[in-house]
């Protein structure tokens, strides 16, 4: 992609109303513009290091077997009244109503609607388990919305539903999940931390919170030290707890072991048992033909809340400092003299060769060497390869890393090998 013909609106001016990194990073990179309080448009370079993000999720919920649906957004009211929850809620639930008076919601999550799906298609025990999940825009009209996407009311949402035979076989469900949630964050360059956690208005019996390590999250994290060391199997027990589920008095760990952290929550997932299934009449015979009720589960990661989570854990004061597996792109090539033939030349080349393997930013634009050097930083792509008129005439073309900010002097063939695979 020429950045000349990339819609990438930055700017040097730092937001007044921005109180954290990543919503000030991300207005000043063109990456979101607001259209009302807590509600945004996402663009091109977001969308980029969403398709990103969703990959990744994708693949971790198809290798544990969950199926990949796409619930409304808007559901009938009729189904949270047979749930229970349609009053109790809260006014965080936009509800609507249609022309002709029937009434409706905006989706804050999907516990109903996966139910009444389940109910109306899965009517054997042979089918379970059964596991299904989206990845869907949802709405919470929260009373203060603040910090851009990291407190939204419209977000972006991974959320997963599973239904068992019975409470090991959802138990077993429920650790397969947490396995697979560990192994998508690390895989986005991030370190998780899972926390025991409230079940709150989704319910439940267990519960589990994960946040990701950020020195401005707003979470305080109380852990054993052995955890970020811990196998898949061993994080389930190790403990770990936010805010003010810590008490001093019965930490069963010492205080030479306590690490302490801030965090910033991204995933959230839920073993409730029957709270929806006995209630919406949702069950399935066995081979005696007798009802079963399916003991289910819930399973969210905040999709676009992720993205924030990512800058504030990965950025300095020139920028973003993208993890290399969600950039938006690969490699950015930087031609800081666009009137010099010989810079316009490699520059070209460079961006032939290095497209076949890798997504490239080529930056063409006719402005100033601060200008491009200062998008560059701010953006945040792992890789500037920069190109100018003095180095160049030496043979020589930088090769800079964002995350270490540390640059190479290499030659063409030793950029074009870095790159090529």
């Amino acid at each position: 992609m020429r950045f000349s013909d990339f819609f990438a609106p930055t700017s040097k001016d730092v937001p007044s109303d921005a109180k954290i990194a990543s919503h000030r990073l991300m207005l000043r990179a063109g990456m979101i513009s607001q259209t009302a309080s807590g509600i945004y448009c996402w663009l091109p370079l977001a969308i980029r290091v969403l398709d990103k993000i969703i990959k990744i999720i994708c693949e971790e919920q198809d290798n544990i077997g969950a199926n990949r649906v796409l619930f409304s957004t808007v559901q009938p009211a009729d189904l949270w009244m047979e749930s229970g929850r349609y009053d109790d809620y809260g006014k965080e639930m936009l509800r609507i109503q249609d022309r002709k008076g029937g009434q409706f919601l905006y989706s804050p999550t999907n516990e109903e609607q996966a139910t009444d799906i389940f109910r109306k298609y899965v009517k054997s025990y042979r089918c379970l388990p059964t596991m299904l999940y989206q990845i869907h825009w949802k709405f919470r009209d929260e009373i203060r919305p603040r910090f851009g996407v990291m407190r939204g009311r419209e977000f972006l949402m991974k959320d997963g539903y599973s239904f068992a035979s019975n409470c090991e076989e959802a138990r077993q469900i429920y650790k397969k999940v947490f396995k697979a949630y560990i192994k998508t964050f690390r895989r986005m360059g991030l370190t998780p931390i899972p926390v025991q956690a409230d079940t709150g208005p989704i319910g439940g019996n267990i519960s589990h919170e994960f946040h990701v390590l950020a020195e401005t999250g707003e979470s305080t994290l109380y852990y054993d030290k052995k955890l970020l060391k811990a196998t898949d199997d061993e994080l389930l027990n190790t403990f770990a707890v936010a805010d003010e589920k810590y008490d001093p008095n019965t930490s069963p760990i010492s205080e030479d072991q306590l690490q302490i952290s801030n965090g910033i929550e991204v995933g959230h997932i839920f073993y409730f048992g029957k709270k929806y299934s006995e209630p919406m009449s949702a069950f399935v015979l066995n081979e005696h033909g007798e009802k079963i009720y399916p003991e289910m589960g819930s399973y969210g990661i905040g999709v676009s809340r992720l993205i924030a989570g990512i800058i504030e854990a990965f950025h300095d004061n020139r920028g973003i400092m993208w993890p290399e597996p969600v950039a938006p792109f690969d490699v950015t090539i930087l031609n800081l003299h666009t009137k010099n033939e010989d810079c316009c030349n490699i520059s070209e080349k460079l961006y032939e060769i290095i497209s076949r393997k890798k997504d490239v930013l080529f930056d063409d634009r006719d402005l100033s060497v601060g200008e491009k050097l200062g998008d560059a930083d701010l953006i945040g792509i792992p890789w500037q390869i920069i190109i100018g008129q003095k180095k160049l005439s030496q043979g020589i073309i930088e090769l800079k890393n964002r995350q270490s900010n540390k640059i190479e002097e290499m030659t063409l063939d030793a950029v074009i090998e870095r790159f090529k695979k």
